[in-house]
């Protein structure tokens, strides 16, 4: 395997005696790919409301109660800069400090938070007429518009308007799955932080301390440590690990747990998706069968992993649904599959029995991904959860995440 001295955590600074992330360059890369997705297209230009795609694009970001409220929308057209739509004071923020863009291409909208302000405001009606004015200026109005995700009350405006929308959505995550070096620094630089975080867990994961009280260390030392966005972290022990419920709650974990944790959180964007599973005091020889079980699982998936091979070929590597005790694909979908990351959570590829078999994609040099397995124990109650950060390199897979998990990690063992 490729050593992870190809890609550095360099730290959070810019400095003089060092290169590290070229934020122009950063910028010029993602613009650059996404007008080359337009440019294959049939579209005249695309309209973005997913936060991701809109960061790809015009690197802003807003985040907290704004970011699912539908309000923020960029508009990309050929040989054209991008216009972004953005709330309230956050244009005059830009137009002091984001000059990659010109003062005109930053534009005060607002559509109606999801619904609080009714269509028949006509707020959505002006939207879609000065878009529509700006598609006419480009040269395009009667090329499709290509929208990735929409609310159904501006769709039905923009066809009233005469307007042809088809799925853009497909376009930017084509652009999205190849990361460039500066990308890949960054996503590495967020999974050294979660390295750290663990460590922590580690020294306080005692018999007496709570699920939620593990996630409040997480995100604290992670904001602390410069994340822009913990967006989510699973913490699950005893009991409550098979079957898997993907949260956590206010349990006190107790001696001679198994208990699993998985750490989500962005730094400039990037994101991690970071399983581990520890002992607490001491493990018994189920819990350690079915940790031994999932690494097996996890060291098979990453021997396939090279440009070229396909995605059904990594899939066929991973263990049946009816080997750990479901039916169906479907209902084991998630426990042993991977998925990209990037600036969102799950990007391309998505590697799984339920999806690639018969719908495989080639795996080429620049992708990332996270590569997760489950294992339940024997004891009906325990299970083994890992997850493994990808980069896919000419030279075969770099794993990005450290902290140890080739045997299971017992935690202040009695």
């Amino acid at each position: 395997m490729t050593t992870s001295r190809l890609v550095p955590a360099p730290g959070h600074m810019g400095v003089d005696y060092e290169e590290r992330v070229d934020f122009d360059r950063l910028r010029r890369y993602r613009i650059d790919r996404a007008k080359a997705a337009l440019e294959s297209s049939e579209c005249g230009a695309l309209l973005l409301f997913d936060f991701y795609n809109i960061r790809y694009t015009t690197s802003t970001w807003i985040g907290g109660a704004l970011g699912d409220k539908m309000i923020r929308y960029c508009l990309l057209t050929r040989d054209r800069e991008p216009v972004l739509w953005d709330f309230g004071s956050a244009v005059k923020h830009h137009k002091l400090h984001s000059k990659w863009l010109p003062d005109e291409n930053w534009r005060a909208g607002f559509l109606g938070f999801r619904g609080a302000v009714a269509p028949d405001a006509g707020l959505m009606a002006a939207a879609v007429t000065e878009i529509k004015a700006l598609l006419v200026e480009a040269g395009v109005a009667g090329a499709p518009v290509g929208v990735d995700i929409v609310e159904p009350p501006f769709l039905f405006e923009m066809q009233r308007q005469g307007l042809t929308v088809v799925d853009a959505q497909q376009l930017m995550l084509d652009a999205r799955v190849i990361k460039s070096n500066d990308e890949i620094v960054l996503l590495n630089q967020a999974a050294a932080m979660v390295d750290g975080v663990y460590q922590e867990i580690v020294d306080v994961l005692k018999p007496g301390i709570r699920e939620n009280e593990i996630v409040a260390l997480a995100n604290k030392r992670l904001y602390e440590l410069g994340s822009d966005q913990v967006e989510a972290v699973n913490a699950i022990s005893g009991e409550r690990c098979n079957p898997h419920p993907h949260n956590f709650t206010d349990r006190i974990i107790r001696p001679g747990d198994q208990a699993f944790f998985d750490i989500i959180h962005s730094f400039n964007g990037y994101r991690t998706c970071y399983y581990r599973t520890f002992g607490v005091g001491s493990a018994t020889t189920a819990q350690r069968d079915a940790y031994k079980r999932a690494r097996e699982w996890m060291d098979r998936g990453i021997e396939g992993i090279r440009p070229g091979a396909g995605t059904d070929q990594i899939a066929a590597l991973l263990p049946k649904a009816t080997e750990f005790g479901f039916e169906t694909e479907m209902e084991a979908f998630g426990l042993q599959f991977a998925h990209g990351l990037g600036l969102g959570l799950h990007e391309r590829p998505i590697i799984s029995r339920l999806n690639s078999l018969e719908n495989p994609v080639e795996l080429e040099a620049g992708m990332v991904f996270a590569l997760e397995t489950y294992c339940p124990a024997s004891d009906g109650v325990s299970a083994a959860r890992i997850e493994e950060e990808i980069v896919v390199t000419d030279d075969g897979p770099v794993v990005l995440t450290k902290f140890p998990a080739q045997e299971l990690f017992v935690a202040n063992e009695y």
